[in-house]
């Protein structure tokens, strides 16, 4: 019996942006009886059902965005043979559809570091159950991924994970109610050790791949001793003691090593902990902004971020510690207007953010924004090709909507305009350059313009706010633009390094005033 894992998609590119952690955490969870999973990641290469044997083991995990394309590869499988077992988010939330439209025999629901044994046992059996339920396990059981399995310059950053959820409830995202809203936090010690051993085989630059990297704030401090909560205020303190010491030991690692993760806007006014980021090298962030009006953050109940020139102070502040942002930003919300796109523009560009990303409101399942939507259309939703539109990733890519959501004063056509208007602004030649200031070299702002050009590639051109004609052309242009961009991010392979010991004593940063 041999064990495939497939990460599904419509586009190969032949290289990607960041590792799919997912895929080598389960190669790690994989039992050595049943040898070396085969990885197929289709970001690189497409999955060639022929390697599939009777009896096999076929391993998919899907989001929403690549749900059609893994569905359509779990009947495949099952038509060989295979033992098809889903997994991810989508799965988690739509269970049902996996077995009835993607051929599984069995879907693990949650985390599946520790299920996923189980399951594959089950199988060489020949006795699968329906449903795993891998729940949230706590960080302590958490596993590093098997890196050794990498395919060899295919991917320009590796990912490392630290902790998993996130305490927000923001209406548009689904981690908070799926990985939970109780950060469970993994031990530096497992963390530094996974990102030696990339280290050791090449990769420089590594994504820490959290919900949010700062899951305590001063107000949530505050809060707790306002409130005499004296129980909570230890495990905050702990939390957040636990993110210093872990800041304190990514320091000590090789000098060229380059962090970068996804945080909340809130980080702006803990300039402890922004240094602490840039003295660890995690040199950007990506911040959700999402709006840049106060009644846009009350639409995705994200009102704890703040708006207009406060908004701007905020995300300078970030760049002013050493942290560069790549804010990300939302369009078609109901009170956005047409004189917000251009607002937007002008604020991305004031805050001196380093890239940026421009997305139209799309409902996810697993959100606020999901269910609301969902109940909007009633017990008999319209229909494109007999597929209802609140399974919108159900219908083939050419005719899905720009838009799901109806707009009280803008058409879907016009949002979808003013959008790509947005993206071209930001990433054309000559704003890139000017952005290219924040590297010193020549070569550096070479560098710089190139990966801003592979970014607008793949995420604008391919994106659903795109028609397909532009988006082939634009999966050639990041298919030239992805080869040297490997290069670039390539570090020298340091097999002798070592893993930096614990410090004996709490660093400054560990304070809190």
């Amino acid at each position: 019996m041999r064990v495939h894992l497939v990460n599904p998609s419509e586009s190969s590119f032949g290289t990607s942006v960041i590792t799919p952690r997912w895929m080598f955490v389960l190669a790690a969870a994989t039992p050595s009886v049943y040898g070396d999973p085969h990885i197929a990641d289709e970001t690189l290469d497409p999955f060639d059902p022929a390697s599939i044997q009777p009896g096999d083991v076929v391993g998919i995990g899907i989001h929403t965005a690549n749900a059609a394309r893994g569905l359509a590869l779990g009947r495949i499988a099952r038509e060989r043979g295979a033992w098809v077992v889903f997994g991810g988010i989508h799965a988690t939330l739509f269970p049902d559809e996996a077995i009835e439209l993607g051929g599984a025999h069995s879907v693990v629901k949650g985390d599946g570091d520790v299920i996923w044994r189980q399951a594959l046992d089950d199988c060489a059996h020949g006795n699968p159950q329906p449903i795993y339920d891998g729940s949230r396990i706590p960080g302590s059981a958490f596993l590093p991924a098997r890196w050794d399995l990498l395919p060899p310059g295919r991917y320009m950053w590796a990912s490392v994970q630290t902790v998993r959820g996130c305490p927000k409830h923001c209406s548009f995202c689904s981690v908070w109610r799926t990985d939970g809203q109780k950060p469970r936090s993994r031990a530096v010690d497992a963390v530094v050790e996974e990102i030696v051993a990339l280290r050791r085989i090449g990769f420089r630059f590594i994504a820490l791949a959290d919900d949010n990297f700062y899951p305590v704030t001063l107000t949530d401090l505050e809060l707790a001793r306002r409130q005499n909560n004296t129980q909570r205020l230890a495990e905050l303190e702990a939390l957040r003691a636990d993110r210093f010491e872990l800041m304190r030991r990514l320091a000590l690692l090789p000098p060229d090593t380059v962090f970068f993760t996804q945080i909340t806007i809130e980080a702006a006014e803990d300039p402890a902990f922004l240094d602490a980021m840039r003295n660890a090298n995690i040199k950007g962030g990506l911040v959700g902004v999402e709006a840049v009006t106060r009644e846009g953050l009350k639409d995705i109940f994200k009102d704890f971020n703040p708006s207009g020139e406060d908004l701007a102070a905020k995300l300078q502040s970030f760049r002013q510690h050493g942290v560069h942002v790549l804010g990300s930003f939302i369009f078609g919300l109901p009170s956005d207007r047409p004189d917000t796109f251009q607002a937007t523009a002008d604020l991305a560009q004031a805050a001196g953010i380093t890239f940026a990303q421009f997305v139209t409101m799309t409902p996810y399942p697993g959100t606020i924004d999901f269910e609301r939507w969902q109940k909007s259309h009633g017990a008999e939703p319209p229909q494109v090709d007999g597929v209802p539109i609140t399974r919108f990733w159900l219908i083939p890519g050419h005719r899905r909507p720009k838009l799901y959501t109806t707009h009280p004063t803008m058409s879907s056509e016009e949002i979808r305009l003013r959008t790509q208007s947005v993206w071209d602004s930001f990433y054309s030649l000559k704003s890139i350059w000017a952005r290219a200031g924040c590297v010193k070299t020549l070569k550096a702002r070479l560098a710089f313009v190139m990966i801003s050009k592979l970014y607008r590639q793949m995420y604008a051109n391919t994106g659903i706010a795109t028609d397909s004609a532009r988006r082939q052309s634009a999966n050639r242009w990041a298919r030239w633009l992805a080869k040297p961009c490997v290069k670039l991010f390539s570090g020298k392979p340091m097999p002798q390094l070592a893993v930096p010991a614990p410090l004996s004593e709490p660093g400054p940063f560990a304070v809190i005033n």
